[in-house]
């Protein structure tokens, strides 16, 4: 069996430490998010058709899912610094592929690797979270994650702001540069951490289907964070769409706009206190419940549609931030010693979701407008609400029946 390393190293996990692992997280997890305000002027600049512009977005999220699935694990096996760099280089690689291609199939392969490749963020947060001590373990990793959802959030905005001063291409490149930074400062500050996990890679992925098929829990609040963030990466596809073709919006004032949307992230400590309190079912209900109505306000007199739109943006960040919080407090509480791979499968079909919603934004937005994007934005939260409603009938059926 293999040594832990990380005893010795859990001092270094200072408040310098954790602001580095923050932004580290922030940097990274935007990868994900540059190209999609900004698909209008990737898509005719590489050839690519506006009804296929999405696929960009969608399979940076596939690359993401494929990631999680089988990169992640590798965690719990090799040392964990090491990998943290290899994960690096090969974004840098990818963003630097994006930046020069001028063929579309050259730059919807790079997009899959810089997917692919941010999700070293879902192995540094562990790694932070086995390095802190127990009595700040949570704090730590707390700042952690708030450093991850401003990249989610700035990331847009940062890019369309880029984007209208020096081109969609200097984005990737400014994302490339980062990405050298962060690889530098992981190289010398990182401490290293040698997993005690003995099993075989093919074990361990082997066990991601057990945990799937015996954890119903799971199962559940994959399907309900999927179907919610399919609904968010609609939107955000489609808006900016909306924004440039209906309303003259350049790209600056759209990067404004998703600034907006930043509002909703005071769900992720609301969400966590609900959850303390004993209220993760009427929370969850809630948001499932607001997400099926938050594209309503887009539909009001188009004088005032922008705002419309903004109200959505606000409302819908909120929802899926906070289902998202309440389904892994609900999902890491199943196994203790499984939750680097209980994380990886609840992320992966998140990621899924997303990549789906992502994938139909460009298509419904050219054949329907926006009431098409709307219609399915309202259904997909709306088949989540369903199966919770029946998940929890079908609970107090199991618990009257035991009584």
């Amino acid at each position: 069996m293999s040594t832990m390393t990380q005893t010795s190293h859990a001092p270094t996990m200072t408040r310098g430490m954790v602001t580095l692992f923050a932004f580290c997280c922030g940097a990274i997890v935007g990868n994900l998010y540059y190209a999609q305000p900004i698909i209008e002027l990737i898509a005719p600049d590489i050839g690519l058709s506006s009804t296929m512009a999405s696929m960009i977005v969608s399979l940076t999220q596939i690359g993401y899912a494929i990631g999680l699935f089988f990169l992640v694990p590798l965690g719990d096996l090799l040392e964990n610094r090491r990998l943290m760099i290899m994960t690096a280089l090969l974004s840098i690689v990818s963003l630097l592929g994006a930046a020069f291609s001028q063929q579309p199939n050259v730059f919807l392969l790079a997009s899959l690797l810089v997917g692919f490749s941010s999700v070293s963020v879902q192995i540094l947060i562990p790694l932070a979270a086995n390095l802190a001590p127990e009595q700040t373990r949570g704090r730590v990793v707390g700042s952690i994650m708030g450093g991850l959802l401003l990249g989610i959030l700035l990331a847009r905005p940062l890019s369309s702001l880029i984007a209208d001063h020096f081109g969609w291409r200097a984005v990737f490149g400014t994302a490339a540069v980062v990405m050298v930074i962060i690889s530098v400062v992981l190289a010398t500050t990182m401490p290293k951490r040698q997993p005690s996990h003995s099993a075989s890679y093919g074990q361990l992925i082997g066990s991601l289907w057990t945990l799937l098929s015996t954890q119903p829990v799971l199962r559940q609040r994959a399907l309900y964070q999927g179907l919610m963030f399919a609904t968010f990466s609609l939107f955000w596809t489609a808006v900016p769409l909306e924004l440039a073709r209906n309303h003259g919006l350049s790209q600056t004032q759209i990067a404004i706009f998703a600034l907006v949307g930043a509002i909703g992230a005071i769900a992720a400590p609301v969400s966590g206190r609900l959850a303390d309190a004993g209220h993760t079912h009427i929370s969850s209900l809630g948001a499932l419940i607001l997400a099926a109505l938050s594209f309503l306000p887009a539909l009001i007199h188009p004088a005032y549609s922008v705002i419309g739109l903004a109200v959505t943006g606000v409302v819908l960040d909120f929802c899926v931030q906070m289902n998202m919080v309440l389904g892994q407090r609900a999902v890491y509480a199943l196994d203790a010693s499984s939750r680097s791979r209980l994380n990886a499968l609840y992320m992966t079909s998140i990621f899924i979701g997303g990549a789906f919603g992502s994938a139909i934004a460009s298509v419904l937005y050219d054949r329907g407008g926006w009431l098409w994007i709307v219609f399915a934005g309202s259904a997909l939260p709306l088949t989540a609400l369903i199966s919770f409603l029946l998940n929890a009938a079908s609970e107090r059926r199991v618990e009257v029946s035991t009584r």
